[in-house]
Order: structure tokens, then C-alpha cells, then sequence
């Protein structure tokens, strides 16, 4: 830091202020000159998603930022032992929170069986009501607590041979991580939650980083298990909460590659339908709806050709503004050019997949960008998979080229 930066020393001599003038626009040096980007005018048009592409300049976090304290720090709870009836206020901080993520945040080492219980018996009453260990509060409102039986938090020696593997898997998994977000490089045919037979999956796996307080780090999106790449974890209850409003907000930015079948024309566009879930053969799938149809959701995607393999197979880009179930695989086989290796989506009948490519699905959540929590963007992105990575070898795809997308709406 410079002497000026300090301010004068104390006894020194003061310094006649020199009067700052103001030169003439004409003579002040231009900002290209510098190497620097023009600032557009507000008032100058938007990019169009077509023709030449414009580089944009990327927002990298700030480390010099102060960084804004956590409400968990400041509007902290200590962790008393309620002996008897007690009655609480949601404050700001915890306002659309989950009943059962309530009662774990304000008294830590609170079991989830015994959260479970109270519910479930209705010993806990939001605004003089039974509540569900789902529901989803409202800042102001008063939530009657019971006696409780806290739990010393566990010591434990170390975690077990199983478990430090897990951890060591996790960390090899990662692409970004702080004490506040994760963000994980999740393999092809590893789930992220558990279901019917599933018993091995991120959200299991993550119970190896729980903290001192038993708090676990939280998915904030979801991925299909064949689906690889970027996959967010927000490590503490702040993260999570503003890492969900912006994907509310669609400020969250993902990208995603693909091989499809085809060639997609025009080579650039935006795919707009309604999507519905549908039932068949002890299996779901995403069919395309029309609005109003029971259960019928909107769903955008922009996609973009980024190279081609004669007029046999084409790499895309893609851009989701919504995120439905399956919203990216469903879309691609409505314009006729479905992902290679899907087994839900792939009907093209007399369809032979190219020599040497893997009949596994071709799909990478390859970009993730999102503002960080505590100010500054989280940008990540993975590696192609060893399946995808072997298509782009032979097919001589170079992964380095410019992505179109980049350029796509927002909306």
C-alpha cells in the first residue's frame, strides 16, 4: 500500500491539494487503446444467437470483496437444552426454510427421528397448526417447541476404511470447492439421489462430510444418472438457500454437450413445448404436452451446432432456461434428432450407431456459472467422459473450438 493510500503521517507537513481538471473527452485515451473491451452504451442492442460471436468477458470472483457475514453468525441460536414448552419466531434469515431444516439449524444435534416424531405426533405447531416436516415457513410466523432430547454430538476416532474412501472419491470428484459450495464432477452412472433398488448415490456419499453440528452439504440441482459433469453442493444452510434462489430466478447459467443423431436445421434455435410426465412399464418418461394438460410444465431450451460428422452426427450445444425432468434428452428426440446412447428417448428404427462409439448416452453438464453466495461467480467446468471423449477422438472433434451457445438469450 502506498504512502498515499495510508494517508499522511501523523506531524508531517500538509500538502497543497492540487486541483484536478477535467479533459475534454476528445483528448482522454480511447479504451480500446488500452486493450480493453468497449462498454456498450445501455441503450445499444443486445447480441443476436447467430453469426459471428462475440467474446465475452467472464466475471471472476473478487478476493479483495469483504465478504458479508453469514446469518448464521449473525442472528445466532444457542443450542440450550428446551426442558419445557417454548415458542420461537422464524426470523428473516430462516424464512422458506423446511420444518425439519428449522428445527436442525436452531438446535443442533437434534436427531432426525426425533424431529420426525414430534411431527409427525403434532407436539410442534406452526401458528397454532400441526405442520409437516416439509412444509416451507414464513418469516414472523411462531412455531411451538416441545421439550426436547439433544444429542451430544458423536466423537468420533476417525472415519471408517469405507468412509475414507468415499471422501477420497468425493475429492477427486471435485472441480470447485470453498467453504460454502462444492461443485462436483459426477461420473456417468452414479445417481445423485436414491430410489427404488438405488442404494449408492452422491447424496449418500456426502454424508462423510457432515460437520461438527451433523450438518450434511445439500444438493441444490439434480442430474440423471447417465448424465455426467458439473453437479452444485451447497456445505452450509446459507449457501444453499441463496444458491436455490438463483436458480428461482434463472441467474444461473448452465450449459450442456451432446452428440446427436443428424444434423439439426436450422443450426441454431430455441425448442419451447409443454412437458408431462407419463407412466409406462414400471418406467417415467417426459412426453410433450399442451398447455393446460394435467401436470404440464413449460419448458425452453436453446441449442446450437457446433460441429459436424458428415450429415450423420452432429455435436450440440445446449442451453436449458427451465429445468425439467429430462428436459434436454426429451427436447432433442421432439426436433428429430434425439441423443445418441439414450435408451428412453434414442426410436429412430434402422438407426446403426458409428463403429467404435460407446452405446452409452452422450450427454455432459459441461458448464456451470452462478453467483457465488458471498459475492464474485462460481464458474466450473468438467472434462468430457471417457465415453464422450472417446467419441470425440474418433469423430476428430476438437473440444477447444468456440461454443456458440455462449451467445444464446437468457430467456
Amino acid at each position: 500500500m502506498s504512502r498515499r493510500d495510508r494517508g499522511p503521517k501523523r506531524g508531517a507537513p500538509k500538502q497543497k491539494l492540487q486541483r484536478r481538471v477535467k479533459r475534454p473527452a476528445s483528448d482522454r485515451p480511447r479504451e480500446a487503446s488500452r486493450g480493453q473491451e468497449p462498454r456498450r452504451r445501455p441503450d445499444a442492442p443486445r447480441e443476436r444467437f447467430a453469426g459471428d460471436a462475440v467474446e465475452r468477458k467472464r466475471v471472476a470472483p473478487r478476493p479483495d470483496k469483504p465478504m458479508r457475514e453469514p446469518p448464521e453468525k449473525r442472528a445466532a441460536h444457542p443450542a440450550l437444552l428446551p426442558t419445557k414448552v417454548q415458542t420461537v419466531t422464524v426470523t428473516g434469515d430462516e424464512a422458506d426454510m423446511r420444518v425439519d431444516r428449522f428445527l436442525e439449524a436452531r438446535f443442533p444435534g437434534l436427531s432426525y427421528s426425533h424431529i420426525q416424531r414430534i411431527v409427525r405426533k403434532g407436539e410442534l405447531r406452526v401458528d397454532g397448526k400441526r405442520a409437516d416436516s416439509k412444509d416451507r415457513l414464513k418469516a414472523g410466523q411462531s412455531i411451538r417447541v416441545p421439550p426436547l432430547h439433544l444429542e451430544a454430538p458423536k466423537k468420533s476416532s476417525g472415519l471408517s476404511e469405507a468412509d475414507e474412501k468415499t471422501l477420497a472419491t468425493l475429492k477427486d470428484m471435485t472441480l470447485f470447492e470453498d467453504d460454502d459450495v462444492l461443485v462436483l464432477n459426477k461420473p456417468a452412472g452414479l445417481a445423485v439421489q436414491g430410489g427404488s433398488g438405488t442404494t449408492h448415490h452422491v447424496d449418500r456419499m456426502l454424508e462423510v462430510m457432515r460437520d461438527s453440528k451433523g450438518q450434511k452439504p445439500r444438493l441444490v440441482h439434480r442430474l440423471d444418472k447417465e448424465t455426467a459433469g458439473c453437479l452444485l453442493v451447497a456445505k452450509t444452510r446459507f449457501a444453499a438457500s441463496m444458491l436455490t434462489g438463483a436458480f428461482r430466478s434463472r441467474s444461473a447459467r448452465k450449459i450442456y454437450w451432446a452428440i446427436v443423431a443428424g444434423v439439426p436445421k436450422p443450426k441454431q434455435g430455441r425448442i419451447s413445448t409443454y412437458l408431462a410426465k407419463e407412466e409406462r412399464e414400471d418406467d417415467s418418461f417426459m412426453r410433450i404436452a399442451e398447455h393446460g394438460d394435467e401436470g404440464a410444465s413449460h419448458a425452453v431450451t436453446y441449442y446450437a451446432v457446433v460441429e459436424t460428422s458428415a450429415q450423420t452426427l452432429a455435436w450440440v450445444s445446449l442451453k436449458p432456461v427451465t429445468g425439467r425432468t429430462h428436459q434436454l434428452r426429451a427436447h432433442m428426440e421432439h426436433i428429430g434428432h434425439p441423443i445418441i446412447g439414450d435408451p428412453k428417448y434414442f426410436d429412430i428404427e434402422n438407426w446403426k450407431l458409428p463403429g467404435g462409439i460407446q452405446n452409452r448416452l452422450h450427454l455432459l453438464a459441461r458448464r456451470i456459472v452462478i453467483p457465488h453466495p458471498r459475492g464474485g461467480v462460481i464458474d466450473a467446468t468438467a472434462p468430457l467422459p471417457q465415453h464422450m471423449q472417446q467419441s470425440w477422438n474418433l469423430l476428430g472433434l476438437d473440444a477447444a473450438r468456440f461454443d456458440p451457445i455462449e451467445d444464446a438469450p437468457e430467456e
